[in-house]
């Protein structure tokens, strides 16, 4: 049985509807990512998906209950999420960032417990970051600030990691350090991983299953290889891709694209744009 799942969701700002009548299945111990151009709905799913915000119709169900009607602190140690901004931690120390991941678990005066504290020194471990434990949150770079978020959401102890473009504003040996991170724990330990992308061929070399909006509509949910190819980009993007190989993973990839003109998208830019963020190790 698959744990979490949206049945003909709908949600919205106002009248405005983001997401709509959108049913999904998020495999248990995979990473998924969500695809699809700036305003399509993705961060608003994310944010539903963890209750951020309410929907306005229709159902988001993990372990058999709506999440609308389960105790707070009860999903929280079922998921975690890493926002796009996290909010400023100004003024805090690694150790003391990352054991605010355990409030699900304090009780009474909300003092952290040996058990929170071996937990603590385990996520930082986990994310390389054990080191930076007494160090200001403020005096680290932008990678070890993100790995320092990660473990954060670690000390949770969920098994469902929702993070909404983890790569944002990093170089990209950061941005390769915090995918590989995300991947050894999704295979280690099984952790499942929900994360919004902005690039194509990151998304295709780490996710195992791939869901593509468009205007708050799936276009295509599937693998890398049902999911990255011409005619779903098409229709995602408004671009026309040439796709090849990745020679290490061989994984589908976007090697470069035009864009299209005009609302029948048939008309093509006469110059080719290159794919753009291409990685490797």
């Amino acid at each position: 049985m698959v744990r979490l799942y949206t049945d003909q969701l709908n949600i919205g700002y106002g009248e405005r509807l983001i997401v709509k009548n959108l049913s999904v299945e998020i495999p248990d111990n995979q990473i998924t990512t969500i695809i699809g151009a700036n305003g399509c709905g993705k961060s608003t799913l994310l944010k539903a998906a963890t209750r951020i915000i309410s929907h306005q119709s229709g159902s988001i169900v993990l372990d058999g209950e709506h999440i609308a009607k389960e105790h707070t602190k009860i999903l929280a140690r079922k998921m975690a999420i890493l926002p796009q901004a996290p909010e400023s931690a100004s003024g805090l120390t690694v150790g003391e960032l990352v054991s605010y991941g355990r409030f699900p678990y304090q009780t009474g005066f909300g003092r952290l417990s040996k058990k929170d504290y071996e937990v603590i020194d385990w996520a930082l471990e986990v994310t390389g970051t054990i080191d930076f434990k007494l160090r200001p949150v403020d005096a680290l770079s932008g990678g070890q600030r993100q790995r320092v978020w990660i473990a954060m959401a670690l000390a949770q102890e969920t098994e469902i990691i929702f993070l909404d473009e983890p790569t944002t504003y990093l170089d990209l040996a950061h941005q390769l350090e915090v995918l590989e991170l995300l991947q050894k724990l999704n295979r280690e330990q099984e952790r499942t991983i929900v994360m919004v992308l902005h690039d194509l061929n990151q998304a295709a070399r780490f996710a195992d299953y791939i869901i593509a909006l468009k205007n708050g509509e799936i276009v295509k949910a599937g693998t890398c290889e049902e999911v990255i190819n011409h005619d779903v980009l098409k229709k995602v993007f408004h671009i026309d891709a040439e796709i090849g190989r990745d020679p290490r993973t061989n994984k589908p990839m976007c090697v470069t694209y035009n864009l299209l003109k005009g609302d029948n998208q048939n008309e093509q830019t006469t110059n080719s744009v290159p794919a753009l963020h291409l990685i490797s190790s």
